[in-house]
């Protein structure tokens, strides 16, 4: 097995998105990439952890590669604007990718130097070794799943389940 940790705007988003995936084995939303130890969701919403809201996925390489994880991850947000995906703001909510090993530091880069062409501003995705991650609360876990009829979820975790649906040819 292999782990990666994305970060695209809300981890409710990101991970509603990842559990589509075949050979995916578990979506664990989180915190990673500050520097503050053991964060609470309320920290990170303030902005004063470093942290973005991320999810851990693990995955069987066997079953789904690396490039086909960051081609569902690049087309369910926007890497080009720095500390938003709509109306949510803040350095939370940055596009960010943590790896595990050199090996995917390399392919995680050349994935992102194919793709910068198809977008008209440039790509702003952090990319960094993964330090710590720190699970995020239970309530937060397979929140969506959960709670697909709070509004949130429908204006704005539904429309990226559907693309990452039609992306994956789940429709």
């Amino acid at each position: 097995m292999e782990k990666i940790v994305v970060g695209g705007g809300c981890f409710w988003c990101v991970e509603a998105v990842f559990e589509l995936v075949d050979g995916v084995v578990e979506v664990v939303p989180g915190y990673a990439g500050g520097l503050t130890g053991e964060p609470t969701y309320e920290e990170v919403c303030a902005g004063s952890t470093g942290h973005a809201e991320v999810v851990s996925v693990t995955f069987d390489p066997s079953k789904v590669a690396l490039e086909t994880l960051l081609e569902l991850f690049f087309a369910t947000h926007d890497p080009t604007t720095p500390n938003r995906q709509g109306n949510d703001v803040g350095t939370q909510y940055r596009s960010i990718i943590l790896y595990e090993t050199d090996e995917q530091r390399k392919r995680i880069e050349s994935y992102i130097d194919g793709i910068r062409g198809e977008f008209t501003r440039p790509v702003v995705t952090e990319v960094k070794a993964l330090d710590t991650f720190y699970p995020a609360e239970e309530y937060h876990q397979r929140y969506f799943e959960k709670n697909p009829r709070q509004p949130y979820c429908q204006m704005v975790v539904t429309p990226k389940v559907r693309k990452a649906r039609d992306k994956l040819g789940l429709s």
